[in-house]
């Protein structure tokens, strides 16, 4: 049977090897990077993804007990409204928030959400005040005129998810 298996999937592998369609190349005398307009600002590497919780306690104990992470302490941000814990996953962050405060964007979040679920994602730029006037140039808009600190001590700016295809994007200062 196992015989069978093996030339049936190497017939099927010469057949896709064969029909696969050629890939062409274009030939020009112009680079393509001579067509991409320089930026002033450049996308990081993602810092991480946060997530709406309605029971933080409940959630560091999933991440930390449960999938053996490893989960700091909580943090309590009064000018974002919010408590956030970190789970550390080696090449990026999950970020809980838990609403802190009546008027926390996480409560209204989760009054939409009652489970929760992702809120937005963080990506880091080399300058954020050129990322900022760069993007109010292209019509992106940004929830604050300035920058505020974030959770790591550095600025940040949201910006509107209906600008970036359903998604709160959080872009913080490397």
């Amino acid at each position: 049977m196992a015989a069978v298996l093996r030339r049936g999937a190497a017939g099927l592998l010469t057949r896709l090897q064969t029909s696969a369609p050629t890939v062409r190349t274009l030939s020009s005398s112009k680079s393509f990077s001579q067509n991409i307009p320089s930026c002033l600002w450049k996308l990081g590497q993602l810092n991480h993804v946060a997530i709406a919780v309605p029971d933080l306690e409940k959630a560091q104990s999933l991440y930390r007990d449960v999938l053996g992470a490893q989960v700091s302490k909580t943090v309590a941000l009064p000018e974002h409204g919010v408590y956030t814990v970190f789970v550390e996953l080696g090449n990026a962050k999950l970020e809980l928030l838990h609403p802190l405060g009546e008027k926390s964007p996480i409560a209204s979040f989760l009054q939409k959400n009652k489970t929760g679920g992702m809120h937005h994602i963080c990506i880091e730029v080399d300058d954020i005040k050129a990322a900022m006037t760069e993007l109010k140039k292209k019509q992106i808009r940004i929830l604050s005129e300035e920058p505020k600190i974030g959770a790591h001590g550095k600025p940040v700016i949201f910006l509107h998810p209906k600008d970036c295809h359903g998604v709160l994007v959080e872009l913080e200062q490397a």
